[in-house]
């Protein structure tokens, strides 16, 4: 999970409210100690921590509790919305929407060498890419030579058109070289060149292509691991480029995220995305209401949705989903759903977003996850038939079906299984009685992993 160590730290916390017998100030106290040393441990800035504890305090102590909630639904519901503004509640922006009104929309990537401004660009073109926009990437850095070939390989493995010379040096003109053929796309995503530090020289070359470019928006992209440090480079870049959104990325590799993202949120440039993991499609839309609502265990069902979308195809998701709610699935549908859920991320991601199930151990999570990876192996060395008609899998085919896999007998067996009870569960839900399907799912309880 995105901070993780921070999100176990107010979770903890949120556990004092309602493992509570009653609420006092005595308990208030050490909820806002503990929340006070969760921010400082995630590198957020000392004064920073103390105003939002301050506030949070004095709503905790003086805020009358509605009726139509209990007085520990209020206090969680206080330090929820305390640190959704505490991060920026700012205006929603419905990106999808906003690039196709206008063609094309151009978005220019800013930043210093090392923050992973080329990555990102690749990550944001699949983002649009995944909404059917149609996005063309460009690469103005002519300071690093290998910038355009990383960007070729990103669009390459995207599906996504990649513009670019490196027989040019000046930025400007190479951006003016494809601006005809740009103009058939609904968005442009331009990568800029960096510097170890924001040079004269950087803002010069920067403007001059903002002038050329006039992008719609200008993201500066930041490294989660800078700490409290970004709000000095957001702060600079901001008033120098004219940048009015942010972009961090390793939000999931270190401690200090949640320094870099709280000095971000209180720029004049709000944080717009942030990167969640190394593959192509570990890119959200941040928004604070969501991230926090993750943090605290209470899920995220908006990013699922869209992860799922993402992951399944409509028609074919449908398709698949009335063969398994009438119980003739084959394990070709099963195969091809584990496809799917494998493209949604880790299960402990998902998990995060399903309310309540983030406390599930990381370890049986990890265990599961293993044993689908190996179930995938299995499946891939059955024949057609095979996967058609499972029944038809006995002895000497289960040896031979683990000796083409890598799998043990009992790898195979134990995915034979899975596959009949879920089938029979399915066929219960279909028609069977409310008290057989509740004795079902008692029986299949904490027997592995449930599709």
């Amino acid at each position: 999970m995105v901070l993780e160590s921070l999100g176990e730290s107010l979770k903890n916390s949120i556990k004092k409210i309602t493992n509570a017998l009653f609420v006092d100030e005595k308990l208030i106290n050490e909820l806002i100690k503990d929340i006070q040393k969760s921010l400082l441990k995630a590198d957020v800035n000392v004064k920073l921590v103390l105003e939002l504890t301050s506030k949070m305090k004095s709503r905790l102590l003086e805020e009358k509790t509605p009726s139509s909630v209990s007085k520990k639904e209020h206090l969680v519901n206080i330090i929820y919305e305390e640190l959704v503004n505490f991060l920026g509640r700012g205006e929603k922006v419905d990106y999808k929407n906003l690039v196709l009104k206008k063609k094309p929309y151009k978005i220019m990537l800013v930043g210093l060498f090392g923050s992973g401004k080329t990555t990102t660009s690749g990550k944001l073109a699949g983002y649009f890419k995944r909404r059917g926009i149609k996005v063309a990437l460009i690469s103005t850095d002519t300071w690093r030579p290998a910038a355009l070939d990383q960007l070729k390989m990103l669009g390459k493995d995207l599906g996504v058109e990649v513009f670019g010379d490196k027989s040019v040096k000046d930025p400007t003109k190479l951006y003016q070289k494809f601006e005809k053929e740009l103009s058939k796309f609904d968005l442009v995503i331009v990568d800029t060149a960096g510097r170890d530090a924001l040079s004269d020289d950087l803002i010069l070359e920067l403007d001059k292509l903002n002038k050329k470019v006039e992008p719609d928006d200008v993201f500066l992209v930041i490294s989660a691991d800078i700490g409290q440090s970004a709000q000095k480079q957001a702060e600079a870049f901001h008033s120098t480029c004219g940048v009015n959104g942010v972009v961090i990325t390793k939000l999931d590799g270190t401690a200090r995220g949640g320094g870099a993202l709280v000095a971000c949120s209180t720029t004049g440039a709000p944080v717009r995305f942030i990167g969640v993991g190394e593959k192509k499609d570990d890119l959200e839309e941040f928004k604070p209401e969501n991230f926090v609502s993750r943090l605290l265990g209470m899920g995220d069902l908006e990013s699922l949705l869209e992860k799922t979308k993402d992951a399944f195809e409509g028609k074919d998701v449908e398709d698949l989903g009335r063969k398994f709610l009438k119980g003739d699935f084959n394990l070709i549908d099963l195969y091809e759903q584990m496809q799917s859920m494998k493209k949604m991320g880790p299960l402990n991601k998902v998990m995060d977003m399903i309310p309540g199930m983030s406390n599930v151990p990381k370890d049986m999570l990890k265990g599961q996850e293993e044993k689908i990876d190996k179930w995938k192996f299995v499946m891939q060395s059955m024949t057609k038939s095979e996967l058609e008609d499972p029944e038809v899998i006995t002895g000497s085919r289960v040896q031979r079906i683990s000796e083409g896999s890598g799998a043990s007998t009992s790898d195979v067996r134990s995915l034979l299984k899975q596959f009949r009870q879920t089938k029979k569960m399915m066929k219960m839900m279909k028609g069977g009685s409310e008290k057989d399907m509740k004795k079902m799912m008692q029986k299949f309880q904490g027997k592995g992993f449930k599709f």
